[in-house]
């Protein structure tokens, strides 16, 4: 039975849930240039994900502002606002740890969550907001067996985190800048020589 497997198979049966993408130097699209992706979600009917690694000119004030929400915690106000990805950027996603249950929460781990509702917003402003959280607007979307074909055509390079503290730190300790280098280093690839490669190919 095994040999008659084909490429169909094992493409659907490719779950990247929880994993991480690098995208290759080749990479031309300016949303997705030197990107470090966490896909929170892949099914037979497609993947998405949250670009870790670009760094809005907003701060979590600005969307209170926009919002008209009042907070006068100066700690959650400067949080940083990503860009998720270009589905859906006037939507806020904030990845968070503890996996608090809010209105819209879905869990990635048993320490990690994902929320789009506006109430995690309303506990930061009351300064009840889980500990770390990152926030993003928009997010990465793959139609179904899309991000299959792109990983076939070496568009992405994957890592697989299965250590939560190394999770942990790649989405919430390291600065935007450093997170591509990171990642580059935990699968011992340099990003430089890579690109020289995919330059020659």
């Amino acid at each position: 039975m095994s040999e008659q497997l084909t490429l169909n198979d094992q493409t659907s049966r490719l779950d990247l849930t929880g994993q991480i993408l690098i995208a290759m130097p080749a990479m031309q699209d300016p949303y997705f240039s030197k990107s470090v992706i966490l896909i929170c979600n892949h099914d037979e009917d497609g993947a998405m994900g949250m670009i870790l690694n670009h760094p809005l000119q907003l701060n979590v004030g600005d969307l209170f502002e926009q919002l008209k929400m009042e907070c006068h915690v100066a700690q959650q106000q400067a949080r940083p606002v990503h860009f998720g990805g270009p589905v859906q950027v006037e939507r806020g996603f904030v990845l968070h740890a503890p996996a608090t249950e809010f209105n819209t929460t879905m869990g990635l781990s048993d320490r990690l969550a994902m929320t789009s509702s506006k109430d995690i917003l309303e506990a930061a402003a009351r300064d009840e907001a889980p500990q770390d959280m990152f926030i993003a607007l928009g997010y990465t979307g793959w139609g179904a067996g899309q991000l299959e074909q792109e990983i076939q055509a070496n568009a992405w390079l994957t890592l697989p985190l299965a250590d939560h503290h190394q999770l942990h730190k790649l989405i919430f300790k390291l600065p935007s800048d450093d997170k591509l280098f990171w990642a580059m280093q935990q699968l011992g690839v340099d990003f430089a020589t890579l690109s020289e490669v995919a330059g020659h190919a």
